[in-house]
């Protein structure tokens, strides 16, 4: 669709439109129904703010609905960049789809910003000149959780996650940072809702603390299974599982969980303050991380936009690179590899009135360079 000129919503926000030489053409794969379509829907929601708040009408945007299926992604990829022509691609949630879908896409020439999903392939030896992560590389958040877990005194924890390149990821990531001993690890199935197993196992396992990885849905069932099942045991987590899409749904079983995040909506800055309060105008809803990297992705390239043609691909990824936009997180930086370098926070779940929310109550890890930077050769 074509966007047309729109009001801005937060002046200060909107990047000052320039004499854009070229429009782009944008390709949004993400995940908008069945299990996790929250999580796509938001990406797609705080990116389309952006672009309305920037009040340019040389950017087009195409969406489509992976269904969290990599046969559909791979499909839809195809019919964007042969038929629908885009420019620019972005918007996939899961691991497994961005596997499927960037490196093809990339070695087509495509310029891929990714809102989300950061594979561990991709960001050392497969890092690539047209590849963009604007969210995180997919060990960031668990690394912060394994070493807050240290901080909190845990020695003897039990870790699962899906089994899936995100979930394997994760279980690193924690690993990486905690120094305790593990009382247990598991893979669970990408997709479970019944973890009534796993739980038993968790019980019989003498672990002093849970750490878990389950997003979307996997997460609320779990939560909901844990707190039923009279497990007493403290939990720890990345964002994913108790983010705000997810938390009215959990109740009041995630109160008090401390979890990681590059992101939340107390992160004190103007550009954060405003797109709290302009996301929740529009859409009748609390931002949620996810909406902040959609958010955040639109901006970057917006920013490119104002400085580069399109056609002029290392002009354009020179501009890209020096991410010069208002993140939601404050100042940004790309890693040598096209990943953030950031602070990652521990969150607390608490209620709000009727609902439910964190508060930052800590920093886990300051300026962050992901493990994998090293082995990039760009």
């Amino acid at each position: 669709m074509k966007l047309k000129t729109l009001a801005l919503v937060a002046s200060f926000m909107a990047l000052p439109i320039a004499a854009f030489s070229e429009p782009v053409k944008v390709g949004i794969i993400t995940t908008l129904s069945g299990g996790g379509a929250g999580l796509g829907i938001d990406v797609r929601d705080g990116f389309m703010l952006a672009v309305k708040q920037s009040g340019n009408t040389d950017i087009e945007v195409v969406i489509e609905d992976d269904q969290r299926k990599p046969d559909i992604a791979v499909q839809l990829a195809d019919k964007m960049i042969q038929s629908e022509k885009v420019d620019v691609m972005t918007g996939i949630i899961w691991s497994n789809l961005a596997m499927a879908v960037i490196p093809s896409a990339v070695a087509q020439d495509k310029i891929y910003l990714s809102p989300n999903a950061g594979p561990s392939a991709l960001a050392g030896r497969g890092c690539h000149p047209n590849y963009f992560n604007v969210a995180w590389q997919n060990d960031n958040l668990h690394e912060a959780a394994g070493a807050y877990t240290n901080s909190a005194g845990f020695q003897n924890t039990f870790i699962l996650a899906p089994n899936y390149p995100a979930g394997q990821d994760a279980l690193t990531g924690f690993k990486r940072q905690y120094q305790g001993e593990l009382a247990g690890e598991i893979f669970t199935k990408l997709g479970q809702t019944d973890y009534a197993a796993e739980i038993a196992q968790i019980r019989a396992s003498g672990a002093d603390s849970v750490f878990f990885f389950l997003p979307g849905g996997m997460g609320i069932s779990f939560l909901k299974q844990y707190a039923d099942s009279g497990v007493d045991l403290p939990v720890v987590g990345p964002a994913f599982s108790f983010d705000q899409g997810i938390l009215q749904a959990v109740g009041q079983a995630a109160i008090g969980v401390k979890n990681t995040s590059q992101w939340n909506k107390d992160i004190d800055n103007p550009t954060n303050a405003a797109f709290v309060e302009t996301f929740q105008a529009e859409y009748g809803r609390l931002p949620s991380l996810y909406a902040s990297q959609g958010f955040d992705t639109a901006n970057l390239l917006l920013s490119a936009m104002a400085k580069a043609d399109i056609s002029d691909r290392n002009a354009f990824r020179a501009a890209l690179k020096e991410a010069d936009f208002h993140s939601t997180r404050g100042d940004f930086e790309f890693g040598n590899n096209n990943h953030p370098v950031q602070n990652i926070y521990v969150r607390e779940v608490i209620k709000e009135g009727d609902v439910y929310t964190n508060k930052i109550i800590g920093v886990a890890l300051e300026n962050h360079v992901d493990a994998y930077a090293a082995d990039c050769q760009m």
